[in-house]
């Protein structure tokens, strides 16, 4: 951060503000402590039968590559709202019936994903602008190789392997120095250890 967002101010600096537990941004000039908030992206496993929509990316990251519908969380909007509309945008159908699925955990990308299971009611779909193409696929079809996100990975899996509708799994995702991704299904005992 080079500028305080409230007064303006270059004098910003990042430290431990008395009486708090982590470093922070802290503007000197008009003393507003700066935090950063996680973002919040909702999506769909969408499913017909037994195929699922996946939607081609048409925008980058990963352009060309398949995902589940999602995105970011618009303000005013409820978490299920937005799994709906993200669906509407990206695949052109509506989903019903939503059922909280999956809670995933990015901390070092400051994202919490959560993903509904949902119906579809009609194999007719129209792709939007941020999708090059929307299909419906069986558990054989699901392009592994050519998936943008590992948090659509893990949703398909848990789909795929036939994960019960009630029961919410959670994950946590962290990437390594290598820039493999390693993902935590039970919180490791290092996580869980006071501070």
């Amino acid at each position: 951060m080079r500028f305080c967002s409230r007064c303006s101010s270059p004098n910003v600096e990042r430290t431990i503000p008395f009486g708090d537990v982590g470093l922070r941004y802290v503007c000197r000039g008009c003393g507003f402590v700066h935090y950063e908030r996680h973002s919040i992206v909702a999506g769909c496993v969408a499913t017909l039968g037994d195929r699922v929509l996946i939607c081609q990316r048409n925008i980058e990251p990963g352009r060309g590559l398949w995902t589940i519908p999602a995105g970011y969380v618009e303000r005013g909007e409820t978490l299920a709202e937005a799994a709906v509309r993200e669906t509407w945008e990206e695949a052109g159908t509506h989903p019903a019936n939503l059922r909280l699925f999956a809670i995933y955990n990015l901390p070092a990308f400051g994202e919490i994903y959560v993903i509904y299971r949902a119906d579809l009611t009609s194999e007719h779909l129209e792709p939007g602008p941020e999708s090059r193409s929307a299909v419906l696929v069986g558990r054989e079809a699901i392009p592994w190789d050519l998936l943008a996100f590992p948090t659509a990975r893990e949703a398909l899996r848990s789909w795929s392997v036939g994960q019960a509708s009630d029961m919410v799994a959670t994950s946590n995702f962290f990437w390594g120095p290598e820039g493999g991704v390693r993902v935590c299904r039970d919180f490791p005992p290092d996580l869980l250890a006071p501070r």
